[in-house]
Parts: structure tokens; C-alpha cells; sequence
């Protein structure tokens, strides 16, 4: 009896071992089929994802235009704008947004009224009125430092000559007679070349200090070594000028009534001949070369003058002689 009831507790035992071990085996198979789904759920996730990436790295240039264009489109254009489109957007509506696009760019690119709201026209109108400004400001400090340098070098007497150089000639001139095509001046006692005392420099202390005066032939001789005859007056030379001798001779003749710098040791109807044959050559005397300083010389030596920056004497000066290549 004991050994059938011994029997009997190991059967249970054994029954209840099996129960724990087929139990043991049903979790872990349920575990397993569990862990499968779950890589089976992200499978599809993941293949998503990569290709998400691909998507986007194809597109990727495209997106980076139509950014940039966003961010250079005025503000104006970014509220009339059509929305971006899609896959399935119209053909229509491709072609609007391409016709806006060169709108915009025409818009930026020309210059007309600015539109509220327009940042490109605002730009490129800065910009034009910073040239403006800029343009202005060089024109008046280039005028100024022009004027500053004329009235320095004036005013000290310098002058550069030219890099031309002139080389003197004897002409033939009817210099015996008086000359009927030029009016004589007439004698003014004391008389003052009109804007004289504003010449500053040595290069015109003749003009300056230059006063008619008049003297028979006997003082004249008496005073001055050299004295010439030409074209129905006699003239004197003193320190480097030419000057009219009144009263030397009666019924004298002279175009001019001033000095004359001295030009190669040249007499003043030669002088003249060759500074009109230089004045010529630049397009400023257009009449005949004849000795005379008559008032169409003397118009022509004023607009060099002029054109040079020197003082307008209209006469023969050191200065100018210089400025033409004569000395």
C-alpha cells in the first residue's frame, strides 16, 4: 500500500515538472513571435525614412531656388504671388509663375516709379544717388583745386613751357609802311592798362608800372641804346620789353599802345609774326601773319590765355610766350 501511494506522489511530481516546462516553452515562443512583429513593424519605417532621403537629396536643388528666389523676391511680390505648386499643379499655373519670375526680374532691373515695398528699385536708387553724390563732389573739388591752381601759379608768376617747342622764323613783312587794314591807337597820358594791377608776379611788372609817356627823338636816343622803326612808329627796348617811343616822330603809328616781351632778340613786328604763326598752329588766329597786334591778335592771345589759365592780358607776355614752346 505505501509503495502504491509512493508511486502515486512521484506521478504528480512529474505531471507538475512537465507543466512547468511545456509553460516555460509557450512564454518563450510567445516572446519570440512578439519580437518578430516588432521587426517586422519597423521594417517599413525604416524603408520609409531612406526613402524620404532620397526623395528629398533629388529635390534638394530645387528647393534651394525656389528659396533663394523667396528670399530675393521684394516684398511687394510676395503678396501677389501664386502659391507653390505641386506635382500636381496645372501646366497654367507653371507658366503664370514663370511670367511672374520675369516680371519680378524686369521690375528690379528697370529703372521707373518704385512700388510700396520695392527693396531691389530702393538699392540700385541708392546706389545711383551715392554715384550722383560722389560725381558732384569730385566736380567741385577738381574745379576748385583748377581755380586754386591758377591763382597760386599766377599769382607767384610761375608758368611750364610747353612740350612743343616752337622754333623761331623770319618773316617777310611790309613793316616800312603804315599799315592801312589796322586803326592806330592814340596817346593817353599816364594812362593805366586796365587790369594790370590784379597781374600779380614779375612775369607782368611791365604791364603794371607801364605809363605813356612822351619825348622828342634827341631824349629818346639819349636814354636808350635801341631803338627801331616799324610800321610807321619807333619802338624802345628796356629790360627784356619793347615799348611805343610817342613823340619821336610826328604822325606816328602803332596797333598797340602796351609792352611786348622780347622773343630771340627779335624786333616787335617779328615777335608778333611769330607768336600769330604759333597761334596758327593751335586753331586760335585764323588771319594772315603780318606783324600787326591788332585787335584780332590780340582776341586770339586773349582766348589762349584764357584756355591756359593765365592772365588775360591779351597781349605778349613771358607767360604765354612760354605756355606756346617760344622760349
Amino acid at each position: 500500500m505505501k509503495r502504491v501511494e509512493h508511486l502515486t506522489v512521484q506521478q504528480k511530481r512529474m505531471k507538475t515538472f512537465l507543466v512547468l516546462i511545456c509553460t516555460v516553452a509557450l512564454a518563450c515562443a510567445a516572446g519570440g513571435a512578439q519580437e518578430k512583429d516588432k521587426s517586422k513593424k519597423q521594417a517599413p519605417k525604416k524603408n520609409q525614412a531612406q526613402s524620404s532621403q532620397h526623395t528629398f537629396a533629388a529635390s534638394g536643388g530645387t528647393q534651394k531656388a525656389k528659396q533663394s528666389q523667396k528670399v530675393a523676391t521684394p516684398k511687394h511680390y510676395e503678396k501677389t504671388a501664386a502659391p507653390a505648386f505641386s506635382r500636381s499643379t496645372s501646366a497654367g499655373t507653371h507658366n503664370q509663375k514663370s511670367k511672374e519670375k520675369q516680371k519680378r526680374s524686369q521690375y528690379v532691373t528697370t529703372a521707373g516709379e518704385r512700388p510700396a515695398g520695392a527693396v531691389g528699385y530702393k538699392t540700385k536708387e541708392k546706389t545711383k544717388g551715392s554715384q550722383q553724390f560722389t560725381a558732384q563732389q569730385g566736380a567741385r573739388y577738381d574745379a576748385q583745386k583748377t581755380k586754386s591752381s591758377k591763382v597760386s601759379a599766377t599769382a607767384a608768376g610761375a608758368f611750364q613751357s610747353s612740350s612743343k617747342t616752337y622754333k623761331a622764323h623770319q618773316f617777310t613783312l611790309q613793316n616800312k609802311t603804315r599799315p592801312a587794314t589796322v586803326t592806330g591807337v592814340t596817346f593817353q597820358q599816364n594812362r593805366r592798362i586796365q587790369g594790370s594791377q590784379n597781374w600779380q608776379g614779375k612775369n607782368y611788372w611791365a604791364f603794371r608800372n607801364y605809363r605813356p609817356v612822351w619825348h622828342e627823338r634827341n631824349w629818346w636816343n639819349h636814354h636808350y641804346n635801341r631803338v627801331v622803326f616799324v610800321y610807321g612808329g619807333w619802338y624802345y627796348w628796356n629790360a627784356g620789353w619793347w615799348y611805343p617811343a610817342w613823340g619821336y616822330a610826328p604822325n606816328e603809328y602803332y596797333a598797340y599802345d602796351g609792352p611786348i616781351y622780347g622773343y630771340n632778340g627779335l624786333p616787335p613786328d617779328q615777335v608778333v609774326a611769330n607768336v600769330q604763326a604759333a597761334l596758327q598752329q593751335q586753331g586760335y588766329y585764323q588771319d594772315q601773319v603780318d606783324g600787326l597786334l591788332g585787335p584780332l591778335t590780340r582776341a586770339a592771345i586773349a582766348d589762349y590765355q584764357r584756355d591756359r589759365g593765365l592772365y588775360i592780358t591779351s597781349a605778349i607776355d613771358r607767360p604765354t610766350l612760354a605756355s606756346l614752346g617760344m622760349t
